[in-house]
């Protein structure tokens, strides 16, 4: 038997301030989006910003509901929309940032499986690499430069 090893390069900043300034900018525009979600049952809100390819910011939060698998997550949100609204523009960078309303999140909070599926598959579609910039409430920020390095073996239509 042989055995492989992924290994994910992440870049860790001490906090925002160390970003670059487009991405210090894209941060703030998730944390933006946080006080508007809509999660009165896990008290845990996620906000996103995309950067496009054309310059466009597009934003989006996370909306929960009685039924959990009925939840839309915010990336997943802002992607639909950026979708719906540039169909042909591929993202360039998404930031995502979190808060919850019963404790303090100090280490930042990256995309659920699926939506690391659907932020690759973003990927595939335009092919281009979109980084991914994740804090939590406070505390350290990290960026990776691609879905792929948090999906290394991500299902795409190549297997269809």
């Amino acid at each position: 038997m042989k055995q492989e090893k992924f290994s994910i390069p992440i870049e860790v900043y001490q906090d925002e301030s160390e970003l670059q300034e487009t991405d210090r900018r894209l941060l703030a525009h998730a944390e933006q989006q946080v006080s508007k979600a809509y999660a009165p049952y896990s008290h845990f809100k996620v906000g996103v910003a995309l950067l496009l390819a054309n310059g466009e910011v597009v934003t989006g939060n996370n909306v929960e509901n009685a039924a959990y698998p009925m939840c839309l997550c915010a990336e997943q949100a802002a992607i639909g929309a950026a979708s719906a609204r540039f169909p042909d523009v591929a993202v360039v960078s998404l930031a995502v940032t979190v808060f919850h309303e019963k404790k303090v999140i100090d280490q930042p909070a990256g995309p659920c499986g699926s939506c690391r599926q659907v932020i690759s598959e973003m990927e595939d579609r335009h092919q281009q690499s979109i980084s991914i910039i994740m804090r939590g409430t406070t505390g350290p920020v990290y960026k990776v430069r691609s879905a792929k390095d948090l999906l290394p073996i991500s299902f795409s239509g190549a297997f269809l």
